[in-house]
C-alpha cells in the first residue's frame, strides 16, 4: 500500500532561485569587471599577476579536488572557484609574492569551501578565509602597500612579486601607507575624493569605492544580491562614525572616510552578501549587515589594525545560524 506523500510544512522566507549557481556566478564576475580593470590600471602589471596567482591557486584546487575524488558533478561549472579566486586577489596588495597569492587561493578553497563539504556548505566567505591565513602566517608581505602605479610604471613589478616560495622578502621595495594606515596610526586623512574615484594605495579593491558600488547598484536591481545586508553595514558605519564624530572631531574620523576607505564597499557588496554564509531571513539580513558595520568601526578605531572588514564578516558569519534560529518567522498554527 502507497502512502501519500507528505508535506514539508516551513516558514517564510521561501526561497526560489530564479537562476541556477553558474549564471549567478557570473553576474557578480561581471560586475567586478570595471574594479579589476581600475586595479589593473592603478596598481600595473602586478596587479594583473596577483589576480592571475590566486585564481589558479583557487580553481586548481577544485580541479584536483573533482580528479581525487571522482566527481560526477564538474563543480568548476559553477564558477564558485573563479569568483573566490578574484575576491582573494581583489583583498591583496599589488607587490605581494605571486605564491602567497596562489597559497592563499589554495587555502581559500580547501578550508573555506571543500572542508565543508563544498558549494552550498561553507560557513564562512572562502575568500576571507585564504586572506586570514595570509594575514596570519605573513602578517609583513599582506600590510606592505605599493603606491599607484602612473604610465611609465605601469609594466614595472612591484614590491616583491617573483620572491622565490618562504624566502625573507626584500626589505628595499618602495612601499606607501593605506589610507587607513595614515589614520590610525599619523592621524592624517585622505581626501574623500581620492578615496571614492580611486588614487591611493592600498590592496586591489581599496581603491575603487565607485566602481565597486556601481557593480553593487547593479546587483542589486538585478535581484543577484539582497541589498538589507550592505545597506544595513553602511548605516552603522555612517552613524557610530558620527557620534564618535561627536565625541571628538579631531580623534576620530569622519563617516565618508570610513565609508569610502579601505575593504568596506568590496566586504559590504561582494562578500557579506554571500547567500552562503549570510542570513536568509530579512530580520537576520539587517541584524547581520548593522554588526558587520558596527565592529568594523570599532576594529578600525580601538583594534590594534587599522582595518576591521575582513574580522567583522568572519565574526557576523559565525553567528549566521544562530540569526536564522532566532529570526525564523513561527510557522502558522505552531504552537508558541
Amino acid at each position: 500500500m502507497k502512502t501519500a506523500p507528505k508535506l514539508l510544512l516551513t516558514s517564510s522566507p521561501f526561497l526560489k532561485q530564479q537562476e541556477d549557481t553558474p549564471a549567478v556566478m557570473r553576474q557578480v564576475i561581471y560586475a567586478l569587471i570595471p574594479a579589476l580593470i581600475a586595479a589593473i590600471y592603478f596598481f600595473g602589471i602586478s596587479a594583473l599577476l596577483v589576480i592571475v596567482a590566486s585564481v589558479f591557486g583557487a580553481v586548481g584546487t577544485e580541479w584536483v579536488f573533482n580528479i581525487s575524488t571522482k566527481k560526477k558533478f564538474n563543480s568548476l561549472k559553477d564558477y564558485t572557484a573563479l569568483l573566490t579566486g578574484i575576491l582573494l586577489a581583489m583583498t591583496l596588495p599589488p607587490g605581494i609574492p605571486l605564491w602567497m597569492a596562489f597559497l592563499g587561493g589554495v587555502v581559500a578553497i580547501a578550508l573555506g569551501k571543500l572542508i565543508f563539504g563544498g558549494t552550498g556548505s561553507n560557513i564562512f566567505n572562502p575568500a576571507l578565509v585564504g586572506r586570514a591565513f595570509l594575514q596570519s602566517s605573513f602578517p609583513v608581505a599582506i600590510t606592505t602597500w605599493s603606491p599607484y602605479a602612473d604610465f611609465n610604471s605601469f609594466m614595472m613589478f612591484r614590491g616583491n612579486t617573483f620572491t622565490i616560495p618562504f624566502v625573507k622578502a626584500n626589505t628595499d621595495a618602495v612601499t606607501a601607507a593605506t589610507p587607513l594606515a595614515q589614520m590610525k596610526f599619523d592621524g592624517k586623512l585622505t581626501e574623500t575624493q581620492n578615496l571614492f574615484f580611486g588614487s591611493s594605495a592600498g590592496s586591489l579593491g581599496e581603491t575603487t569605492a565607485l566602481l565597486l558600488l556601481l557593480g553593487g547598484v547593479y546587483l542589486t536591481v538585478r535581484n543577484y544580491i539582497n541589498w538589507r545586508i550592505p545597506t544595513g553595514i553602511f548605516i552603522a558605519v555612517f552613524l557610530f562614525a558620527s557620534g564618535l564624530q561627536l565625541i571628538d572631531a579631531e580623534k576620530f574620523a569622519s563617516p565618508m572616510f570610513h565609508l569610502f576607505s579601505g575593504g568596506l564597499m568590496l566586504g559590504a557588496i561582494f562578500m557579506a552578501t554571500d547567500p552562503v554564509s549570510s542570513p536568509i531571513t530579512h530580520k537576520g539580513c539587517w541584524i547581520f549587515g548593522l554588526g558587520i558595520g558596527f565592529l568594523v568601526v570599532l576594529i578600525r578605531t580601538f583594534g590594534g589594525l587599522p582595518e576591521g572588514v575582513m574580522y567583522a564578516i568572519l565574526l557576523m558569519n559565525s553567528v549566521t545560524p544562530l540569526l536564522n534560529s532566532v529570526t525564523q518567522p513561527r510557522i502558522y498554527g505552531a504552537a508558541k
